[in-house]
């Protein structure tokens, strides 16, 4: 039987082109987030299974690739339960391996500790446009920054790295966790049931107030409940270009529920990120983000591209997921770049990596004798010594059409070898 040439459902080969964009993104994420002291570190992308089914995941948990016990541990007669098959598997996101490492390493590492971490991911998710099963994060993170600090630096490097790459006219959403549960109680929801009318909310640039009311009373939550929730995006709607009105009449409407460091966040971040920012982007209060990740504890992010249609990265703040490896919390905030949709954009669009070195071609007639083959090799290392860019390939007979499909690889100079130097 012939062996399948097709790559596995979800996942993809990467050709030429889009590498040389992808080592350039990688490059241009690397420079600046140092700029902003943030340092790279690695880790296995195989995590021990309780690890990722920690309840923190959210719908990730249930996506995940698992990996079968190996060896004499694997028993499958006398297996009864998942538990008894599994004990790894291929990690959803970032976080989770981060915090791991940090609760492994903490009296190693700096305080605050700044990690830029980039690697492969897997969820066994529904594949589509700039969505896969395996896809690249990179993610930066702040473990040990109890303040806004961690907040506003995160959002100025993420914006800085996608400003760099050409990105103009971006949003980025800015909500808390807390704010979203203290709406919640206002209305008089259970606090039970925060997360399934978070679910819902979570639809509302897709469904409307009107889709949302409809869902939320199919669910069978009450009309009083309902309305008095909705009222207030009803009202929030004239603040929709006054972010510090709206938090300033959440605040206020939830004073009962929501303490005033909530409101002394927001507002802070955003005068601060707007002052000092450094890409062209509107930091924008949204009410109705949610963020589906349950460590979730503070403020939450998104990156919105209109070129998209949706978000393109995201992040916030998880100050208790340490605390479930060490039994200390410790506060931590992360942002994240969709990479993979990044460079969806950046191929549709027909990017070009600016100022890439000259590409020479050496080609070298067939048959041609070892001497002179030996010159012609010591003239290309001569070049790449000098920092160009040379392959050497053996000519074609259709030539014209060898230097057509090399043209198109970024080669813009053609150097050719015959057997005879007069030729």
């Amino acid at each position: 039987m012939a062996l399948t040439k097709k790559t596995v459902t979800g996942m993809k080969d990467i050709m030429p082109d889009e590498m040389v964009i992808r080592d350039y993104v990688i490059s241009v994420i690397t420079e600046t987030y140092s700029r902003f002291g943030f340092t790279r570190i690695e880790t296995p992308c195989v995590e021990n299974i309780e690890n990722l089914t920690n309840k923190q995941g959210g719908d990730n948990e249930k996506l995940i690739f698992k990996i079968l016990k190996r060896g004499e541990k694997l028993n499958l007669s006398e297996a009864k339960e998942e538990a008894d098959l599994v004990d790894g598997g291929l990690r959803y996101d970032l976080t989770v391996p981060l915090v791991r490492y940090f609760s492994n390493h903490a009296n190693e590492l700096p305080n605050p500790f700044k990690a830029l971490q980039m690697g492969n991911v897997w969820r066994a998710d529904r594949p589509q446009r700039g969505r896969y099963r395996q896809f690249m994060q990179c993610d930066i993170d702040i473990l040990g920054e109890s303040t806004n600090l961690a907040e506003i630096e995160l959002i100025l490097a993420t914006t800085a790295t996608i400003g760099k790459l050409g990105f103009k006219n971006f949003e980025i959403r800015l909500n808390d966790r807390r704010m979203l549960k203290s709406m919640a109680a206002y209305a008089g929801f259970k606090e039970e049931d925060y997360d399934n009318v978070f679910i819902t909310l979570d639809k509302m640039d897709k469904i409307g107030l009107d889709g949302v009311t409809a869902e939320l009373s199919e669910n069978g939550y009450s009309k009083e409940c309902i309305d008095k929730y909705l009222s207030l995006f009803k009202e929030l709607e004239s603040y929709k270009n006054d972010g510090r009105g709206a938090v300033e009449y959440l605040s206020s409407t939830l004073k009962d529920f929501l303490s005033e460091e909530v409101k002394n966040n927001l507002t802070e971040i955003m005068d601060a990120v707007n002052a000092a920012k450094e890409a062209d982007f509107e930091l924008v209060f949204d009410p109705t983000l949610v963020r589906g990740m349950s460590y979730y504890t503070g403020t939450i992010f998104e990156i919105a591209m209109p070129e998209f249609g949706g978000s393109c990265g995201g992040g916030g703040r998880y100050d208790l997921m340490v605390g479930k490896f060490t039994g200390n919390d410790v506060p931590a905030c992360g942002f994240s770049i969709g990479f993979e949709r990044i460079i969806l954009l950046l191929m549709e669009s027909g990017f070009k990596v600016p100022g890439e070195e000259k590409k020479t071609v050496f080609l070298i007639e067939k048959g041609m004798s070892s001497e002179r083959l030996t010159e012609a090799l010591k003239e290309a290392s001569a070049l790449r010594s000098n920092g160009q860019k040379v392959l050497v390939v053996k000519m074609n007979k259709n030539k014209k059409f060898q230097k057509e499909q090399l043209t198109k690889e970024g080669y813009t100079e053609f150097i050719e070898f015959y057997r005879n130097p007069l030729n």
